[in-house]
């Protein structure tokens, strides 16, 4: 029995567990853990199984639309929206954000024969990262916030789905992320309207896109 296996057998697979480098890559390899995602940092493994809720996958399908309306009516800046796409820096820490979004033409490429991931000794860091909480807003506001700082991502947002509300942090000099109310990669969006729109979920993704965009051209 390989130690992933025996990970999986004998604890919670839905908390951080005691691992090394080489058993995140066993398990980023194993097939049966093709759906999941899979997360190291500081030495502690963590795999998450199941499928999206219905409010984490409306919310996230509504972020793409945010990009595009906030990108296209801006200067139409070329913009690369992963959803879901492995970020790693080996024997540093990895994961599978819900949303990794790179602003720019000089995003990664994939060829073939490669590892289906972003290795960030290869290419530059996402950014912006987002994770959409429905029932891990504890993991998504400590540990993964403390990983996607150890990978230098310049901006995190944290979507609370029960609580109605995005939070933001940009990355400092030290390392460390700071809550802030205008996002740095949007040029200025206020937060705060994020979780405007969130609340404007129940009318469905399609209506809160359409009320997103009146908003931002009222704001130009």
């Amino acid at each position: 029995m390989n130690s992933v296996t025996s990970l999986l057998n004998n604890l919670p697979i839905s908390q951080w567990q005691t691992a090394t480098w080489e058993d995140y890559l066993a398990a980023y390899e194993d097939p049966n853990l093709e759906s999941a995602k899979i997360f190291f940092y500081d030495g502690y493994l963590l795999i998450e199984m199941g499928n999206e809720g219905i409010n984490h996958a409306r919310f996230n399908s509504l972020l793409t639309m945010i990009f595009f309306l906030c990108f296209s009516s801006k200067r139409e800046q070329a913009f690369d929206d992963l959803g879901g796409c492995v970020i790693e820096k080996p024997n540093v820490g990895g994961g599978a954000p819900d949303r990794v979004l790179y602003v720019g033409k000089d995003f990664p490429q994939w060829q073939r024969g490669e590892p289906r991931k972003i290795n960030l000794d290869k290419w530059r860091v996402p950014d912006l990262v987002c994770e959409i909480a429905d029932t891990t807003l504890a993991n998504d506001l400590d540990e993964k916030k403390r990983l996607y700082a150890a990978l230098k991502i310049p901006e995190y947002w944290v979507v609370d789905i029960q609580g109605a509300r995005v939070l933001a942090f940009r990355l400092q000099d030290k390392g460390k992320y700071q809550e802030c109310e205008f996002s740095g990669v949007m040029e200025g969006l206020p937060i705060s309207l994020l979780s405007e729109t969130l609340k404007m979920l129940v009318q469905g993704n399609g209506m809160a896109a359409m009320w997103f965009a009146q908003q931002i051209a009222a704001l130009e």
